[in-house]
């Protein structure tokens, strides 16, 4: 998505709120490469800072819940435990998907996926 998004909005948004939300996309692709350059994680920290600045102009102060503000933590996340990838629940949930396939009860889901363990 946020290789995507930029380009969604090119026509959509004026060009400084397009311009944040640009920003923004561009730092979920640095902390979710597959190599983090330590020495750009303060950088990194200072940007997204800025960027959440530009997000108060031209976003209503409803926009800005909890959620919004973690993304100030992710680089000191990524600093302490390594790059995002390693921590992505998207494989987790995918397997769930299948294991969800299996089950013929779906009042007690636990039991019917273990059942189907043993008898496969």
């Amino acid at each position: 998505m946020q290789q995507l998004l930029p380009v969604a909005i090119r026509s959509v948004l004026e060009k400084p709120a397009r311009y944040a939300i640009t920003r923004l996309c561009f730092f979920f692709n640095a902390i979710c490469a597959k190599t983090v350059d330590v020495s750009k994680l303060d950088k990194l920290e200072e940007d997204v800072v800025v960027t959440l600045c530009l997000l108060e102009k031209y976003f209503p102060p409803s926009f800005f819940d909890i959620m919004v503000h973690l993304v100030v933590h992710l680089v000191r996340e990524v600093r302490l435990c390594g790059p995002v990838y390693f921590r992505w629940m998207y494989p987790f949930e995918r397997y769930m998907k299948v294991l969800k396939g299996y089950v013929q009860n779906r009042t007690r889901p636990e039991g019917c996926i273990a059942l189907s363990g043993i008898y496969s």
